[in-house]
């Protein structure tokens, strides 16, 4: 009699996850008749104030699902945009933002059921890039003082620097090797909580890494994360979370369908590696990271809600929806 090997899915008591940050994986959370509401690349996830879950995805049909925690559908809407790969939440106090970037060029503020409220002029238009510069902005961030960062991670690898009132500030990254410079500036987030400043983090995609920065744009450590093509930081509480798109299977080259989440504490130290193997320092350096248990294809995003659970959006992932990673 032959048996037929089990998915990992259907086996209820799979955990992911290391030391103090495990979890159990909900494989159908979110599920929906592709019919109605398809998707195809899950981009990016937040939660609003009433703990909604916002989707962004980037087809056309329904840029935007919104969640309860539990799964369950309660609205969506579309833009229209072919390319939506960024989302940030922002509260203003009198209500919550949006800010969606398409990478077809477009940044725009909507409403949570949205309504355009503004839009962010390319720097081809404004002449902050000279001719012949690629512009494909990939992420946004939010200062405390109202002002907004554009990750140009798929064009000419700089972060644009706006005031609150929308003026161009300054640039700053480039594509290069230094430490300065970046491979792949796909995400940036505003870092409040975790030293004496906030600061900004910006990933550097190519290099496995996240790089901070000062709120004016002057470069001030790199965080390595070997093996670990790490998408945006996200942080909740005292931890950084992030997705990973794509890590180093064999013979140190970027491999498909490798991907993982990743954990960091307060101190940036790798604490838990969901999916991956578990975090390891020798004399103090971390060593290679690369997928363990094959439950996620492409991790493009996490969201975290407050009991600490993880939503993972993935990219070219079969059009599947998002993950939920339960706390245990």
């Amino acid at each position: 009699m032959s048996i037929k090997p089990q998915s990992i899915f259907s086996i209820p008591s799979t955990i992911l996850g290391h030391g103090d940050f495990t979890y159990r994986v909900d494989e159908k959370w979110g599920m929906l008749d592709p019919s109605k509401f398809p998707v195809n690349n899950c981009h990016e996830m937040v939660m609003d104030r009433k703990k909604r879950m916002i989707l962004l995805t980037d087809e056309p049909k329904n840029n935007v699902i919104i969640y309860d925690q539990s799964g369950k559908y309660l609205d969506s809407w579309t833009l229209n945009l072919p390319a939506a790969h960024g989302l940030t939440l922002v509260d203003e106090g009198d209500a919550e933002y949006l800010w969606i970037v398409d990478n077809g060029g477009r940044v725009l503020k909507t409403t949570l059921g949205g309504q355009i409220v503004t839009e962010i002029a390319s720097p081809q238009q404004e002449g902050i890039y000279s001719e012949g510069m690629r512009y494909v902005p990939t992420e946004t961030a939010v200062a405390p003082n109202g002002d907004l960062y554009i990750a140009d991670g798929y064009g000419s690898q700089y972060f644009l620097h706006y005031d609150s009132a929308g003026n161009f500030t300054r640039k700053f990254g480039g594509d290069g090797h230094e430490d300065q410079q970046f491979k792949t500036a796909h995400g940036i987030t505003v870092d409040q909580r975790r030293g004496k400043e906030p600061t900004l983090i910006c990933t550097s995609r190519g290099h496995n890494s996240f790089k901070r920065f000062t709120l004016d744009g002057k470069y001030i450590e790199t965080i390595f994360l070997p093996g670990a093509f790490v998408c945006r930081p996200v942080i909740d509480g005292d931890e950084l979370y992030a997705g990973v798109c794509w890590s180093r299977l064999k013979y140190l080259e970027q491999m498909d369908n490798s991907g993982f989440v990743t954990i960091l504490n307060a101190e940036n130290k790798v604490v838990s590696n969901p999916g991956g193997t578990a975090p390891t320092y020798i004399d103090g350096e971390l060593q290679l990271m690369v997928q363990n248990t094959p439950v996620f294809k492409h991790c493009h995003d996490v969201c975290i809600d407050q009991d600490k659970n993880i939503y993972v959006c993935q990219w070219n992932a079969g059009k599947s929806y998002p993950i939920k990673l339960i706390r245990v």
